[in-house]
C-alpha cells in the first residue's frame, strides 16, 4: 500500500504560485486578491475559511473576509456579493459552503459574476478556473502513475451534478469504463465499489467504505471530508482497508491540502 500524500502534491502546486506572485508584484503587479462570504457559525466552516485565509497569506494572497450572521436574509447575502462583483480591487470571490439550510444556495451562486467565480462553481466560468476538488483528483491519478486504458474506475456520490462532474474527469482521464452512484445503501455500493480498479468516494459518510467493500490492489480516492467531534474522517475507512489497497489518499492529508492550493491557482489565473 502506498499512500498518496495531498500535502506534499499541494506544496507542489503552492511552490509554483508562490513563485508566480513573486514575479508579478517584482514587475509591478498587485498581489492576487480573494473575498470569502463565511455565513453563519459552523465550525468546520469557520476552520475551513481559517486554513484559506493562513495558506493565502504564505502566498502573497490578499484576503478579505466578510462574516455575515445565521439569521441573515437570502436578499443580503446577494447584495454582497453584488457588491464584490463591482469591487475592482477584488480579483475572485469565494461563497463559503454549505450555506444555512434556509438559504437557497443555487439562488445565491447565481448572483455571482462567473469571471470572479473562484471556486469553478457556475457552468458559465472561465476555462481556465476548474473546480479545486477535480484538479485535486486527477493530480492524485498523476501521481499514482497508473495506466488508466485497460482499468476501470467507479465514483461513489451524494450530488448528481458534482458526480457528473467526476465521471467525466475520469472518462477524459482515459479508463476503459467509468461507473457511478449516488446511493449509501452499502448493497448498492458494493456493486460498483468491489468491482471497479480504481475507486473515488465522495458521499459524505465516515468510514463507510470497508475491506469488504473493494477489489483487491485497488486504487482508492477519498473526498469524503466530515467533521466528529474535533476530527475531520474520510468516507473510507482507512485502517481497515490499507492492507488491500494499491494506493490511497488518507483524510486528513490527503485532498483537503490539495484542494486549497488549486483554489489558490484558480485565484492566481483569474
Amino acid at each position: 500500500m502506498k499512500i498518496i500524500d495531498g500535502r506534499a502534491l499541494a506544496e507542489q502546486v503552492k511552490d509554483q504560485i508562490a513563485l508566480e506572485v513573486f514575479e508579478e508584484v517584482k514587475n509591478g503587479g498587485a498581489h492576487p486578491s480573494l473575498a470569502i462570504v463565511l455565513v453563519g457559525s459552523r465550525p468546520d466552516s469557520k476552520l475551513y475559511v481559517k486554513l484559506k485565509e493562513r495558506e493565502a497569506k504564505k502566498l502573497g494572497i490578499d484576503t478579505h473576509l466578510y462574516e455575515l450572521e445565521e439569521t441573515v436574509s437570502e436578499n443580503e447575502i446577494i447584495e454582497t456579493i453584488k457588491f464584490l462583483n463591482n469591487d475592482k480591487a477584488i480579483d475572485s470571490v469565494l461563497v463559503q459552503l454549505p450555506l444555512p439550510e434556509n438559504i437557497n444556495t443555487e439562488k445565491v451562486m447565481a448572483a455571482l459574476d462567473p469571471k470572479k467565480d473562484a471556486d469553478g462553481f457556475l457552468d458559465n466560468h472561465p476555462d481556465n478556473v476548474l473546480s479545486p476538488v477535480l484538479s485535486s483528483v486527477k493530480m492524485m491519478l498523476d501521481d499514482t502513475k497508473i495506466e488508466p486504458k485497460n482499468l476501470s474506475a467507479g465514483a461513489l456520490y451524494n450530488s448528481e451534478v458534482f458526480g457528473d462532474a467526476l465521471k467525466k474527469l475520469l472518462t477524459d482521464y482515459g479508463f476503459k469504463d467509468v461507473k457511478g452512484i449516488t446511493a449509501r445503501d452499502a448493497s448498492e455500493v458494493a456493486k460498483i465499489s468491489e468491482t471497479v480498479d480504481v475507486l473515488v468516494v465522495a458521499i459524505g459518510a465516515p468510514f463507510f467504505i470497508k475491506e469488504g467493500m473493494i477489489k483487491k490492489d485497488a486504487v482508492v480516492i477519498d473526498i469524503g471530508t466530515t467533521q466528529v467531534g474535533d476530527k475531520i474522517c474520510g468516507d473510507v475507512d482507512f485502517d481497515n482497508v490499507k492492507d488491500k489497497v494499491s494506493f490511497i489518499s488518507p483524510v486528513p492529508g490527503g485532498i483537503g491540502p490539495m484542494t486549497i492550493a488549486f483554489l489558490f491557482k484558480n485565484v492566481l489565473s483569474i
